[in-house]
C-alpha cells in the first residue's frame, strides 16, 4: 500500500471517528503484512481495537460523571472477612439487572462493615454497563438542594437527579436533617419513583428513620417507595475495616516468620 493511499486511509478514519484505528493504522498493516490474515479477520482486529478503545473512554466519562469520592471495586472487596454476606447477591447485583427493573438496594448496618465499599462497587458495575450514575452523601445531597431552592433552582436539580439511571446516596443517619432537608430529600426519592434504581447506606434499622425525616407519616410514606421491591442487605457482620487490618497484621507477622 502506498503512503499516500495510507495517508487517505488514516483522514477517512478520522472523518468516521475512527481515531483508535487511525492511530494505530501501520501498526495493523505492518502486522497483516507479516503474518497475512484473511480480509475478514484483519477488519475484525481493527473493530475489535475501536471498540475496546471507546468502552474504556465510555467507561473513564461515566466514573468521572459519577463522582465517586474513592473509586472501589468488587475486585477489592475482601469476602474473607464478611462471611455473613451472600456473595451469590452480591454477584447478581453486580450484573445490573436491578438497574433494568429499577429496583432498589438498601445496606443496613454499622459503621465500617464495607457499605460503602460495596455501594460504590456497584456503581463502577453501573458505569462499566454505561448506566448514568451519581454518587452523593445524603448531606451532601441535602446541602446542595437547599442552596438549589435558595437560589430559585430547585426543580431543575430535581429533575437532574431523577434522570440517572442510578443515584447512590451514602451514610444516611449519621447526620440528621433540618425539617426543609428531610422535606428535599423525600422530594428526590419520589421524583424517581420508577424512573431510576437508588442505592442507600445507613447505619439506621427502617424503625429509626423517623430520627432523620421526623415525620412518622412522610418516613412511612418515603419507606414504602423504597423498599417496594427492594434489595435489602442487612449488613450485621463485624466492621469490615477492623477485620481487614487484623487480617493486614496476621499477614505480616506470618511472614515476619
Amino acid at each position: 500500500m502506498s503512503n499516500a493511499t495510507v495517508v487517505e486511509l488514516r483522514e477517512n478514519l478520522k472523518s468516521l471517528t475512527l481515531s483508535t484505528i487511525a492511530r494505530g493504522l501501520e501498526g495493523h498493516l505492518r502486522q497483516a503484512k507479516e503474518h497475512g490474515p484473511g480480509y475478514d479477520e484483519f477488519l475484525l482486529n481493527l473493530t475489535v481495537a475501536e471498540l475496546g478503545a471507546r468502552a474504556e473512554s465510555r467507561l473513564k466519562r461515566r466514573v468521572r460523571e459519577a463522582k465517586f469520592p474513592l473509586v472501589k471495586t468488587m475486585e477489592g472487596f475482601d469476602f474473607g472477612v464478611v462471611p455473613g454476606l451472600d456473595i451469590r447477591l452480591v454477584r447478581e447485583l453486580s450484573g445490573c439487572d436491578y438497574i433494568k427493573e429499577r429496583r432498589n438496594i438498601i445496606f443496613l448496618g454499622r459503621s465500617g462493615t464495607g457499605k460503602t465499599h460495596l455501594a460504590t462497587a456497584l456503581g463502577v458495575e453501573a458505569c462499566k454497563n454505561n448506566y448514568r450514575t451519581r454518587f452523593v452523601s445524603c448531606y451532601g445531597l441535602v446541602n446542595e438542594l437547599i442552596e438549589a431552592r435558595q437560589e430559585k433552582d430547585l426543580q431543575r436539580l430535581i429533575q437532574r437527579h431523577s434522570r440517572y439511571d442510578l443515584l447512590i446516596l451514602d451514610e444516611l443517619g449519621y447526620i440528621p436533617f433540618s425539617r426543609e432537608g428531610s422535606e428535599l430529600l423525600f422530594q428526590v426519592l419520589a421524583e424517581r419513583q420508577e424512573k431510576g434504581s437508588v442505592i442507600i447506606t445507613t447505619n439506621l434499622g427502617f424503625a429509626d428513620w423517623t430520627q432523620i425525616f421526623g415525620d412518622p407519616v412522610m418516613t412511612a410514606a418515603l419507606l414504602d417507595r423504597l423498599t417496594h421491591k427492594a434489595h435489602i442487605v442487612n449488613c450485621q457482620w463485624e466492621s469490615y475495616r477492623l477485620r481487614q487490618s487484623l487480617k493486614g497484621i496476621g499477614q505480616r507477622h506470618n511472614e515476619g516468620e
